[in-house]
Protein backbone atom coordinates (compact mmCIF):
# COMPACT_ATOMS: atom_id res chain seq x y z
CA UNK A 1 0.00 0.00 0.00
CA UNK A 2 2.90 2.55 0.90
CA UNK A 3 4.59 1.64 -2.52
CA UNK A 4 1.59 2.48 -4.37
CA UNK A 5 0.90 5.42 -2.01
CA UNK A 6 4.14 6.68 -3.57
CA UNK A 7 3.50 6.07 -7.44
CA UNK A 8 0.54 8.69 -7.13
CA UNK A 9 3.81 11.27 -7.55
CA UNK A 10 5.79 9.39 -10.25
CA UNK A 11 3.85 10.86 -12.62
CA UNK A 12 4.64 14.42 -12.40
CA UNK A 13 8.36 13.40 -11.40
CA UNK A 14 9.11 11.03 -14.44
CA UNK A 15 8.45 14.21 -17.10
CA UNK A 16 9.85 16.79 -14.83
CA UNK A 17 13.43 14.30 -14.27
CA UNK A 18 12.83 13.25 -18.21
CA UNK A 19 12.85 17.18 -19.26
CA UNK A 20 15.79 18.40 -17.09
CA UNK A 21 17.79 15.18 -18.65
CA UNK A 22 16.76 16.15 -21.94
CA UNK A 23 18.01 20.01 -21.77
CA UNK A 24 21.03 18.99 -20.55
CA UNK A 25 22.23 17.13 -23.51
CA UNK A 26 21.39 19.66 -26.16
CA UNK A 27 20.47 19.92 -29.31
CA UNK A 28 23.19 17.71 -30.87
CA UNK A 29 22.25 14.44 -29.31
CA UNK A 30 17.77 14.78 -30.78
CA UNK A 31 17.61 11.27 -32.00
CA UNK A 32 18.92 10.15 -28.15
CA UNK A 33 16.30 12.22 -26.74
CA UNK A 34 14.09 10.75 -28.87
CA UNK A 35 14.31 8.10 -27.76
CA UNK A 36 14.60 8.87 -23.76
CA UNK A 37 11.38 10.57 -24.13
CA UNK A 38 9.25 7.69 -25.69
CA UNK A 39 10.84 5.74 -22.91
CA UNK A 40 10.12 7.63 -20.62
CA UNK A 41 6.11 8.25 -21.76
CA UNK A 42 5.76 4.18 -22.26
CA UNK A 43 6.75 4.10 -18.54
CA UNK A 44 4.44 7.19 -17.58
CA UNK A 45 1.40 5.23 -19.56
CA UNK A 46 2.52 2.45 -17.36
CA UNK A 47 2.38 3.82 -14.40
CA UNK A 48 -0.85 5.46 -15.17
CA UNK A 49 -2.32 1.94 -16.09
CA UNK A 50 -1.42 0.24 -12.76
CA UNK A 51 -3.08 3.65 -10.68
CA UNK A 52 -6.16 2.68 -13.17
CA UNK A 53 -5.90 -0.76 -11.54
CA UNK A 54 -5.55 0.27 -7.85
CA UNK A 55 -8.48 2.19 -8.06
CA UNK A 56 -10.19 -0.95 -8.39
CA UNK A 57 -8.67 -2.89 -5.97
CA UNK A 58 -7.47 -0.82 -2.90
CA UNK A 59 -9.20 -1.34 0.01
CA UNK A 60 -9.42 2.42 0.79
CA UNK A 61 -13.36 4.17 0.83
CA UNK A 62 -13.95 5.51 -2.81
CA UNK A 63 -11.11 3.45 -4.31
CA UNK A 64 -9.19 7.03 -3.73
CA UNK A 65 -5.46 6.96 -3.33
CA UNK A 66 -3.83 10.00 -1.25
CA UNK A 67 -0.38 11.56 -1.15
CA UNK A 68 1.16 14.04 0.93
CA UNK A 69 4.04 15.07 -1.40
CA UNK A 70 4.96 17.27 1.72
CA UNK A 71 3.99 15.63 4.73
CA UNK A 72 1.91 17.95 6.39
CA UNK A 73 -1.34 17.58 7.60
CA UNK A 74 -4.62 18.37 5.32
CA UNK A 75 -5.70 21.32 5.06
CA UNK A 76 -2.38 22.95 5.16
CA UNK A 77 0.21 20.80 2.54
CA UNK A 78 0.22 19.88 -0.80
CA UNK A 79 -2.06 16.72 -1.26
CA UNK A 80 -2.28 14.13 -4.31
CA UNK A 81 -5.45 12.61 -4.89
CA UNK A 82 -6.02 9.31 -7.53
CA UNK A 83 -9.62 8.09 -7.90
CA UNK A 84 -11.18 6.26 -10.46
CA UNK A 85 -12.07 10.13 -12.32
CA UNK A 86 -8.57 11.08 -12.30
CA UNK A 87 -7.04 7.70 -12.97
CA UNK A 88 -8.66 7.22 -16.07
CA UNK A 89 -7.76 11.36 -17.52
CA UNK A 90 -4.48 9.99 -16.69
CA UNK A 91 -4.79 6.74 -18.93
CA UNK A 92 -6.02 9.20 -21.66
CA UNK A 93 -3.12 11.25 -21.53
CA UNK A 94 -0.68 8.82 -21.33
CA UNK A 95 -1.92 7.34 -24.52
CA UNK A 96 -2.53 10.16 -26.93
CA UNK A 97 1.17 11.57 -25.31
CA UNK A 98 2.59 8.48 -26.60
CA UNK A 99 0.87 8.27 -30.36
CA UNK A 100 1.61 11.94 -30.67
CA UNK A 101 5.35 11.60 -29.74
CA UNK A 102 5.50 8.81 -32.43
CA UNK A 103 4.20 10.88 -34.92
CA UNK A 104 6.10 13.94 -34.42
CA UNK A 105 9.51 11.58 -34.55
CA UNK A 106 8.45 11.01 -38.28
CA UNK A 107 9.41 14.16 -38.94
CA UNK A 108 8.24 17.25 -36.65
CA UNK A 109 10.41 17.03 -33.57
CA UNK A 110 13.49 18.26 -35.95
CA UNK A 111 11.42 21.51 -37.13
CA UNK A 112 12.45 23.39 -34.24
CA UNK A 113 14.26 23.59 -30.89
CA UNK A 114 13.37 21.30 -27.07
CA UNK A 115 10.55 20.04 -28.75
CA UNK A 116 11.40 16.82 -26.47
CA UNK A 117 11.53 18.90 -23.38
CA UNK A 118 8.49 21.06 -24.26
CA UNK A 119 6.69 17.89 -24.61
CA UNK A 120 7.47 16.29 -21.37
CA UNK A 121 6.47 19.49 -19.20
CA UNK A 122 3.38 19.70 -20.68
CA UNK A 123 2.64 15.67 -19.75
CA UNK A 124 4.04 17.30 -16.18
CA UNK A 125 1.70 19.52 -16.19
CA UNK A 126 -1.12 17.56 -17.58
CA UNK A 127 -0.61 14.70 -15.06
CA UNK A 128 -0.64 17.20 -11.78
CA UNK A 129 -3.66 18.59 -12.99
CA UNK A 130 -5.50 15.56 -13.24
CA UNK A 131 -3.88 14.53 -9.54
CA UNK A 132 -3.34 17.87 -7.82
CA UNK A 133 -6.17 18.63 -4.87
CA UNK A 134 -6.05 22.01 -4.12
CA UNK A 135 -6.67 24.98 -6.28
CA UNK A 136 -3.52 26.97 -5.85
CA UNK A 137 -1.05 23.99 -7.25
CA UNK A 138 -3.99 23.29 -9.90
CA UNK A 139 -3.03 26.61 -10.93
CA UNK A 140 0.34 25.81 -11.21
CA UNK A 141 -0.05 22.92 -12.86
CA UNK A 142 -1.85 24.73 -15.52
CA UNK A 143 0.90 27.28 -15.83
CA UNK A 144 3.42 24.32 -16.16
CA UNK A 145 0.98 23.03 -19.44
CA UNK A 146 0.40 26.15 -20.57
CA UNK A 147 4.16 27.82 -20.64
CA UNK A 148 4.84 23.91 -22.61
CA UNK A 149 2.15 24.39 -25.04
CA UNK A 150 3.36 28.41 -25.96
CA UNK A 151 6.63 26.48 -27.00
CA UNK A 152 4.97 23.49 -28.96
CA UNK A 153 1.85 25.73 -30.85
CA UNK A 154 4.91 27.64 -32.41
CA UNK A 155 6.88 24.77 -32.83
CA UNK A 156 7.50 25.06 -36.77
CA UNK A 157 7.38 28.18 -37.40
CA UNK A 158 5.27 30.25 -39.91
CA UNK A 159 3.01 32.96 -40.38
CA UNK A 160 -0.61 31.25 -39.14
CA UNK A 161 1.18 29.65 -36.51
CA UNK A 162 3.13 32.76 -34.69
CA UNK A 163 -0.13 34.86 -35.57
CA UNK A 164 -2.81 31.70 -33.71
CA UNK A 165 0.18 31.73 -31.04
CA UNK A 166 -0.03 35.33 -30.18
CA UNK A 167 -3.82 34.89 -29.59
CA UNK A 168 -3.71 31.68 -28.15
CA UNK A 169 -0.73 33.14 -25.12
CA UNK A 170 -3.29 36.20 -24.71
CA UNK A 171 -6.55 34.76 -24.31
CA UNK A 172 -4.39 31.97 -21.99
CA UNK A 173 -2.71 34.40 -19.87
CA UNK A 174 -6.06 36.64 -19.22
CA UNK A 175 -7.80 33.38 -18.17
CA UNK A 176 -4.83 32.48 -15.81
CA UNK A 177 -5.36 36.50 -14.34
CA UNK A 178 -9.21 35.42 -14.01
CA UNK A 179 -7.85 31.52 -12.25
CA UNK A 180 -6.44 34.24 -9.43
CA UNK A 181 -8.84 36.46 -8.79
CA UNK A 182 -11.22 34.02 -8.18
CA UNK A 183 -9.14 31.66 -6.18
CA UNK A 184 -8.28 34.86 -4.11
CA UNK A 185 -12.09 35.73 -3.70
CA UNK A 186 -12.87 32.26 -2.31
CA UNK A 187 -9.90 32.02 -0.30
CA UNK A 188 -10.96 35.40 1.27
CA UNK A 189 -14.74 34.21 2.37
CA UNK A 190 -13.46 29.82 3.27
CA UNK A 191 -9.95 30.60 4.16
CA UNK A 192 -8.95 27.58 2.70
CA UNK A 193 -7.91 26.14 -0.88
CA UNK A 194 -7.94 22.52 -0.34
CA UNK A 195 -10.25 20.67 -2.38
CA UNK A 196 -12.19 18.64 0.29
CA UNK A 197 -11.69 21.60 2.81
CA UNK A 198 -13.84 23.97 0.94
CA UNK A 199 -16.41 21.14 0.38
CA UNK A 200 -16.79 20.98 3.98
CA UNK A 201 -16.34 24.91 4.76
CA UNK A 202 -18.85 26.24 1.61
CA UNK A 203 -21.82 25.15 3.61
CA UNK A 204 -21.12 26.88 6.38
CA UNK A 205 -20.87 30.42 4.79
CA UNK A 206 -22.53 33.50 6.05
CA UNK A 207 -25.34 34.29 3.88
CA UNK A 208 -23.91 38.11 3.71
CA UNK A 209 -20.53 36.73 2.18
CA UNK A 210 -22.04 34.02 0.20
CA UNK A 211 -22.52 36.46 -3.10
CA UNK A 212 -18.63 36.91 -2.89
CA UNK A 213 -18.08 33.29 -2.84
CA UNK A 214 -20.39 33.25 -5.75
CA UNK A 215 -18.56 35.85 -7.21
CA UNK A 216 -14.99 34.47 -6.74
CA UNK A 217 -16.81 30.62 -8.50
CA UNK A 218 -18.13 32.21 -11.36
CA UNK A 219 -14.61 34.42 -12.18
CA UNK A 220 -13.24 31.04 -11.50
CA UNK A 221 -15.47 29.57 -13.72
CA UNK A 222 -14.88 32.05 -17.02
CA UNK A 223 -10.95 30.67 -17.01
CA UNK A 224 -11.99 27.14 -16.69
CA UNK A 225 -14.79 27.56 -19.42
CA UNK A 226 -12.39 29.69 -21.55
CA UNK A 227 -10.10 26.85 -21.44
CA UNK A 228 -12.60 24.17 -22.46
CA UNK A 229 -13.93 26.46 -25.34
CA UNK A 230 -17.52 26.98 -24.35
CA UNK A 231 -19.29 29.49 -26.28
CA UNK A 232 -18.68 32.45 -26.49
CA UNK A 233 -14.55 32.10 -24.83
CA UNK A 234 -13.82 29.84 -27.87
CA UNK A 235 -13.01 32.01 -30.41
CA UNK A 236 -9.41 31.26 -30.12
CA UNK A 237 -9.25 27.42 -30.34
CA UNK A 238 -10.13 26.88 -33.73
CA UNK A 239 -7.16 28.80 -35.06
CA UNK A 240 -4.91 28.23 -32.63
CA UNK A 241 -5.37 24.26 -33.20
CA UNK A 242 -5.58 23.86 -36.92
CA UNK A 243 -2.18 26.17 -36.99
CA UNK A 244 0.17 23.97 -34.73
CA UNK A 245 1.75 20.96 -35.99
CA UNK A 246 -0.34 17.69 -36.37
CA UNK A 247 1.37 15.82 -33.11
CA UNK A 248 0.84 19.21 -30.91
CA UNK A 249 -2.51 19.57 -32.45
CA UNK A 250 -3.43 15.78 -31.23
CA UNK A 251 -2.00 16.76 -27.46
CA UNK A 252 -3.93 19.69 -27.81
CA UNK A 253 -6.98 17.20 -27.96
CA UNK A 254 -6.74 16.28 -24.62
CA UNK A 255 -5.43 19.68 -22.82
CA UNK A 256 -9.00 20.97 -23.89
CA UNK A 257 -10.46 18.25 -21.78
CA UNK A 258 -8.53 19.52 -18.29
CA UNK A 259 -10.81 22.25 -18.15
CA UNK A 260 -13.83 20.04 -18.61
CA UNK A 261 -12.24 17.47 -15.87
CA UNK A 262 -11.70 21.02 -13.42
CA UNK A 263 -15.43 21.62 -13.91
CA UNK A 264 -16.42 18.45 -13.51
CA UNK A 265 -14.69 18.03 -10.30
CA UNK A 266 -14.80 21.23 -8.56
CA UNK A 267 -18.48 21.36 -9.59
CA UNK A 268 -19.64 17.87 -8.27
CA UNK A 269 -17.36 18.47 -4.84
CA UNK A 270 -17.95 22.21 -4.23
CA UNK A 271 -21.29 22.79 -5.33
CA UNK A 272 -23.04 19.20 -4.51
CA UNK A 273 -26.24 18.67 -3.17
CA UNK A 274 -24.36 19.08 0.43
CA UNK A 275 -23.32 22.52 -0.09
CA UNK A 276 -26.86 23.91 1.55
CA UNK A 277 -27.38 27.50 -0.40
CA UNK A 278 -24.64 26.81 -2.97
CA UNK A 279 -25.77 23.51 -4.20
CA UNK A 280 -25.88 23.01 -8.03
CA UNK A 281 -24.93 27.15 -8.38
CA UNK A 282 -24.20 27.47 -11.80
CA UNK A 283 -25.96 24.35 -13.05
CA UNK A 284 -27.95 26.11 -15.84
CA UNK A 285 -24.89 28.06 -17.10
CA UNK A 286 -23.18 24.96 -18.22
CA UNK A 287 -26.36 23.28 -19.11
CA UNK A 288 -27.58 26.22 -21.72
CA UNK A 289 -23.60 27.47 -22.67
CA UNK A 290 -23.03 24.04 -23.69
CA UNK A 291 -26.08 23.92 -25.52
CA UNK A 292 -24.76 26.96 -27.02
CA UNK A 293 -21.51 26.23 -27.99
CA UNK A 294 -22.68 22.62 -29.97
CA UNK A 295 -24.85 25.00 -32.31
CA UNK A 296 -22.37 27.00 -33.04
CA UNK A 297 -19.98 24.69 -34.13
CA UNK A 298 -22.34 22.27 -35.98
CA UNK A 299 -22.88 25.17 -37.91
CA UNK A 300 -19.30 26.36 -38.76
CA UNK A 301 -18.00 22.47 -39.74
CA UNK A 302 -20.70 23.04 -42.21
CA UNK A 303 -18.52 25.85 -43.68
CA UNK A 304 -15.60 24.89 -43.39
CA UNK A 305 -13.01 23.32 -46.12
CA UNK A 306 -10.29 22.57 -44.10
CA UNK A 307 -9.35 19.06 -42.36
CA UNK A 308 -8.04 20.99 -39.41
CA UNK A 309 -10.58 23.00 -38.78
CA UNK A 310 -13.24 20.63 -38.92
CA UNK A 311 -11.35 18.78 -36.50
CA UNK A 312 -11.02 21.81 -34.11
CA UNK A 313 -14.64 22.51 -34.55
CA UNK A 314 -15.40 18.76 -33.57
CA UNK A 315 -13.69 19.13 -30.51
CA UNK A 316 -16.13 22.33 -29.37
CA UNK A 317 -19.04 20.07 -30.04
CA UNK A 318 -17.99 17.57 -27.72
CA UNK A 319 -16.84 20.14 -24.97
CA UNK A 320 -20.73 21.42 -26.13
CA UNK A 321 -21.62 17.41 -24.89
CA UNK A 322 -19.45 17.18 -22.05
CA UNK A 323 -20.98 20.45 -20.82
CA UNK A 324 -24.16 20.30 -20.85
CA UNK A 325 -24.08 16.80 -19.69
CA UNK A 326 -22.26 17.68 -16.80
CA UNK A 327 -24.76 20.75 -15.99
CA UNK A 328 -27.98 18.39 -15.79
CA UNK A 329 -26.26 16.78 -12.28
CA UNK A 330 -27.55 12.88 -12.88
CA UNK A 331 -24.54 10.00 -12.04
CA UNK A 332 -26.13 8.34 -15.29
CA UNK A 333 -25.46 10.80 -17.64
CA UNK A 334 -22.11 11.87 -15.84
CA UNK A 335 -21.02 8.03 -17.06
CA UNK A 336 -22.22 7.80 -20.10
CA UNK A 337 -20.14 11.45 -20.75
CA UNK A 338 -17.15 10.20 -19.92
CA UNK A 339 -17.38 7.03 -21.98
CA UNK A 340 -18.17 9.79 -24.92
CA UNK A 341 -15.15 11.50 -23.80
CA UNK A 342 -12.90 8.31 -23.82
CA UNK A 343 -14.04 7.72 -27.44
CA UNK A 344 -14.24 11.39 -28.95
CA UNK A 345 -10.92 12.06 -27.21
CA UNK A 346 -8.69 9.36 -28.87
CA UNK A 347 -10.88 9.94 -32.50
CA UNK A 348 -9.75 13.50 -32.67
CA UNK A 349 -6.42 13.02 -31.74
CA UNK A 350 -5.91 10.52 -34.54
CA UNK A 351 -7.91 12.89 -36.91
CA UNK A 352 -5.44 15.56 -36.56
CA UNK A 353 -2.36 13.35 -37.41
CA UNK A 354 -4.21 11.44 -40.46
CA UNK A 355 -5.52 15.42 -41.55
CA UNK A 356 -1.84 16.06 -42.28
CA UNK A 357 -1.24 13.18 -44.32
CA UNK A 358 -4.31 13.34 -46.38
CA UNK A 359 -3.48 16.91 -46.92
CA UNK A 360 0.09 15.83 -48.06
CA UNK A 361 -1.43 13.53 -50.66
CA UNK A 362 -3.46 16.75 -52.30
CA UNK A 363 -0.43 18.75 -52.03
CA UNK A 364 1.92 16.46 -53.86
CA UNK A 365 1.87 18.51 -56.94
CA UNK A 366 2.56 21.68 -55.07
CA UNK A 367 5.78 23.85 -56.90
CA UNK A 368 8.73 23.85 -55.16
CA UNK A 369 11.23 26.65 -54.45
CA UNK A 370 14.18 27.20 -56.34
CA UNK A 371 16.24 26.71 -53.83
CA UNK A 372 15.37 24.11 -52.63
CA UNK A 373 15.33 21.51 -55.24
CA UNK A 374 18.70 19.96 -54.08
CA UNK A 375 16.18 18.72 -51.61
CA UNK A 376 15.40 16.10 -54.33
CA UNK A 377 16.92 12.77 -54.97
CA UNK A 378 17.58 13.58 -58.50
CA UNK A 379 18.02 16.76 -60.80
CA UNK A 380 14.74 18.50 -62.25
CA UNK A 381 14.28 19.37 -65.33
CA UNK A 382 11.24 21.25 -64.36
CA UNK A 383 10.13 22.80 -60.75
CA UNK A 384 7.41 20.11 -60.40
CA UNK A 385 8.76 17.31 -58.15
CA UNK A 386 8.90 13.49 -59.52
CA UNK A 387 6.31 10.93 -58.69
CA UNK A 388 6.44 10.03 -54.42
CA UNK A 389 7.74 13.05 -53.58
CA UNK A 390 5.87 15.25 -50.91
CA UNK A 391 5.61 18.05 -49.50
CA UNK A 392 5.74 19.88 -46.08
CA UNK A 393 4.11 23.57 -44.84
CA UNK A 394 7.80 24.72 -46.03
CA UNK A 395 7.79 23.39 -49.51
CA UNK A 396 10.57 20.96 -48.32
CA UNK A 397 10.75 17.44 -49.67
CA UNK A 398 9.72 14.93 -47.36
CA UNK A 399 11.52 12.00 -47.31
CA UNK A 400 9.64 8.31 -46.64
CA UNK A 401 8.78 5.20 -47.83
CA UNK A 402 5.83 4.69 -50.06
CA UNK A 403 3.51 2.15 -48.26
CA UNK A 404 1.44 -0.01 -50.36
CA UNK A 405 -2.22 0.54 -50.42
CA UNK A 406 -1.45 4.24 -48.65
CA UNK A 407 -4.64 5.38 -50.02
CA UNK A 408 -6.51 2.65 -48.74
CA UNK A 409 -4.97 3.41 -45.44
CA UNK A 410 -5.80 7.04 -45.14
CA UNK A 411 -9.31 6.44 -46.59
CA UNK A 412 -10.65 3.53 -44.15
CA UNK A 413 -8.49 5.64 -41.25
CA UNK A 414 -10.74 8.64 -42.49
CA UNK A 415 -14.04 6.17 -42.32
CA UNK A 416 -13.03 5.20 -38.86
CA UNK A 417 -12.43 8.57 -37.61
CA UNK A 418 -16.06 9.79 -38.90
CA UNK A 419 -18.25 7.20 -37.80
CA UNK A 420 -16.66 7.82 -34.30
CA UNK A 421 -17.15 11.26 -34.16
CA UNK A 422 -20.57 11.13 -35.57
CA UNK A 423 -21.67 8.59 -33.73
CA UNK A 424 -22.85 6.50 -35.90
CA UNK A 425 -22.87 2.63 -35.42
CA UNK A 426 -21.52 0.32 -34.79
CA UNK A 427 -18.37 2.35 -33.29
CA UNK A 428 -17.63 3.26 -30.04
CA UNK A 429 -18.88 7.03 -30.77
CA UNK A 430 -22.09 5.65 -30.97
CA UNK A 431 -22.20 3.84 -27.69
CA UNK A 432 -21.60 7.06 -26.25
CA UNK A 433 -24.30 8.79 -27.53
CA UNK A 434 -26.16 6.46 -27.07
CA UNK A 435 -26.16 6.26 -23.64
CA UNK A 436 -26.18 9.76 -23.50
CA UNK A 437 -29.84 9.59 -25.42
CA UNK A 438 -30.84 7.00 -22.82
CA UNK A 439 -29.67 8.75 -19.77
CA UNK A 440 -31.63 11.94 -20.74
CA UNK A 441 -34.90 9.85 -21.69
CA UNK A 442 -34.56 8.13 -18.43
CA UNK A 443 -33.70 11.17 -16.02
CA UNK A 444 -31.65 10.66 -12.37
CA UNK A 445 -31.07 13.16 -9.86
CA UNK A 446 -32.38 16.69 -8.27
CA UNK A 447 -35.19 15.08 -7.67
CA UNK A 448 -36.53 14.46 -10.98
CA UNK A 449 -36.34 10.89 -11.97
CA UNK A 450 -38.97 9.94 -14.70
CA UNK A 451 -39.37 13.88 -15.77
CA UNK A 452 -37.83 14.60 -18.65
CA UNK A 453 -36.85 18.66 -18.60
CA UNK A 454 -36.76 21.12 -21.41
CA UNK A 455 -33.56 21.52 -21.35
CA UNK A 456 -33.18 17.68 -22.16
CA UNK A 457 -35.37 17.89 -25.04
CA UNK A 458 -32.95 20.34 -25.95
CA UNK A 459 -29.90 18.87 -25.58
CA UNK A 460 -31.43 15.26 -26.88
CA UNK A 461 -32.27 17.13 -30.14
CA UNK A 462 -28.92 18.92 -30.25
CA UNK A 463 -27.06 15.49 -30.09
CA UNK A 464 -28.87 14.44 -33.20
CA UNK A 465 -28.66 17.06 -35.29
CA UNK A 466 -25.08 18.01 -34.61
CA UNK A 467 -24.53 14.19 -35.90
CA UNK A 468 -25.76 15.16 -38.95
CA UNK A 469 -23.96 18.28 -39.20
CA UNK A 470 -21.10 16.27 -38.89
CA UNK A 471 -22.29 13.57 -41.34
CA UNK A 472 -22.61 16.30 -44.28
CA UNK A 473 -19.39 18.06 -43.78
CA UNK A 474 -17.28 14.14 -43.15
CA UNK A 475 -19.08 13.15 -46.27
CA UNK A 476 -18.12 16.02 -48.16
CA UNK A 477 -14.85 16.32 -46.95
CA UNK A 478 -14.38 12.63 -48.26
CA UNK A 479 -15.64 13.38 -51.49
CA UNK A 480 -13.16 15.87 -52.42
CA UNK A 481 -10.41 14.09 -51.31
CA UNK A 482 -10.75 10.67 -52.11
CA UNK A 483 -13.40 10.44 -54.57
CA UNK A 484 -12.93 13.22 -57.11
CA UNK A 485 -10.74 12.29 -59.87
CA UNK A 486 -7.14 13.93 -59.52
CA UNK A 487 -4.18 12.74 -60.94
CA UNK A 488 -1.53 12.64 -58.03
CA UNK A 489 1.14 10.06 -56.65
CA UNK A 490 -0.03 8.32 -53.86
CA UNK A 491 1.56 10.24 -50.50
CA UNK A 492 4.90 9.21 -49.06
CA UNK A 493 4.25 8.27 -45.51
CA UNK A 494 6.77 7.12 -42.78
CA UNK A 495 5.67 3.84 -40.76
CA UNK A 496 6.17 6.13 -37.33
CA UNK A 497 3.48 8.47 -39.07
CA UNK A 498 0.63 5.66 -39.56
CA UNK A 499 1.42 3.59 -36.62
CA UNK A 500 -0.14 6.22 -33.74
CA UNK A 501 -3.42 6.14 -36.02
CA UNK A 502 -3.98 2.78 -36.32
CA UNK A 503 -3.21 2.28 -32.39
CA UNK A 504 -5.28 5.30 -31.46
CA UNK A 505 -7.95 3.85 -34.06
CA UNK A 506 -7.65 0.26 -32.92
CA UNK A 507 -8.32 1.11 -29.71
CA UNK A 508 -11.69 3.23 -30.31
CA UNK A 509 -12.84 0.07 -32.24
CA UNK A 510 -12.14 -1.98 -28.97
CA UNK A 511 -13.61 0.10 -27.08
CA UNK A 512 -16.70 -1.26 -29.17
CA UNK A 513 -16.28 -4.76 -28.08
CA UNK A 514 -14.82 -4.14 -24.55
CA UNK A 515 -18.04 -1.22 -23.93
CA UNK A 516 -19.27 -2.56 -21.13
CA UNK A 517 -16.36 -3.00 -18.60
CA UNK A 518 -15.54 0.50 -19.38
CA UNK A 519 -19.18 1.58 -19.24
CA UNK A 520 -19.30 0.14 -15.22
CA UNK A 521 -15.71 1.76 -14.71
CA UNK A 522 -17.65 5.08 -16.01
CA UNK A 523 -20.57 5.02 -14.19
CA UNK A 524 -19.03 4.40 -10.93
CA UNK A 525 -16.46 7.21 -11.38
CA UNK A 526 -19.81 9.46 -11.74
CA UNK A 527 -21.10 7.76 -8.62
CA UNK A 528 -18.29 8.79 -6.63
CA UNK A 529 -18.52 12.38 -7.75
CA UNK A 530 -22.05 12.16 -6.80
CA UNK A 531 -21.16 11.38 -3.70
CA UNK A 532 -18.32 14.09 -2.92
CA UNK A 533 -18.06 12.97 1.32
CA UNK A 534 -16.20 9.48 0.18
CA UNK A 535 -13.52 11.99 -1.46
CA UNK A 536 -13.79 14.66 1.78
CA UNK A 537 -13.51 11.29 4.23
CA UNK A 538 -10.23 10.30 2.31
CA UNK A 539 -8.96 12.88 1.67
CA UNK A 540 -9.17 14.87 5.23
CA UNK A 541 -8.34 11.42 7.05
CA UNK A 542 -5.54 11.05 5.32
CA UNK A 543 -2.52 11.67 8.50
CA UNK A 544 0.98 12.22 8.06
CA UNK A 545 3.78 9.45 8.39
CA UNK A 546 5.37 10.03 11.65
CA UNK A 547 9.24 11.03 11.80
CA UNK A 548 11.14 7.66 12.50
CA UNK A 549 13.89 9.86 14.70
CA UNK A 550 10.61 10.98 16.81
CA UNK A 551 9.53 7.61 17.47
CA UNK A 552 12.91 6.60 18.99
CA UNK A 553 13.01 9.75 21.10
CA UNK A 554 9.54 8.53 21.84
CA UNK A 555 11.24 5.59 23.17
CA UNK A 556 13.72 6.56 25.03
CA UNK A 557 12.21 8.65 27.19
CA UNK A 558 9.64 6.06 28.18
CA UNK A 559 10.54 4.40 31.66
Amino acid sequence: MMAMNHLIVAPILLPLLTAAIMLMLGEKHRPLKAKINLLSSLIGLGIAVALLQWTQTTDVPGSIGVYLPSNWQVPFGLVLVVDRLSALMLVLTGIIGVSALLFAMARWDSAGSSFHALFQIQLMGLYGAFLTADLFNLFVFFEVLLAASYGLMLHGSGRARVSSGLHYITINLLASSLFLIGAALIYGVTGTLNMADLAQKIPLVAQADRGLLHAGAGILAVAFLAKAGMWPLNFWLVPAYSSASAPVAAMFAIMTKVGVYTLLRLWTLLFSAQAGASAFYGGDWLIYGGMATIVCAAIATLATQRLERMASLSILVSAGILLSAIGFAQPNLVGSALFYLVSSTLALSALFMLAELIERSRSANELLLEDETELLPRPLESLHPPKGINLDDEQKAVVGQVIPWTMAFLGLSFIACALLIIGMPPLSGFIGKLGLLNALLNPQGLGHIGVISTAAWGLLVLLILSGLASLVTFSRQGIQRFWTPAERPSPVLRRLECIPIFALLGLSILLTFKAEPLLRYTQAAADALNNPQQYVTAVLETRVVPNPQDKAGAQEVQP
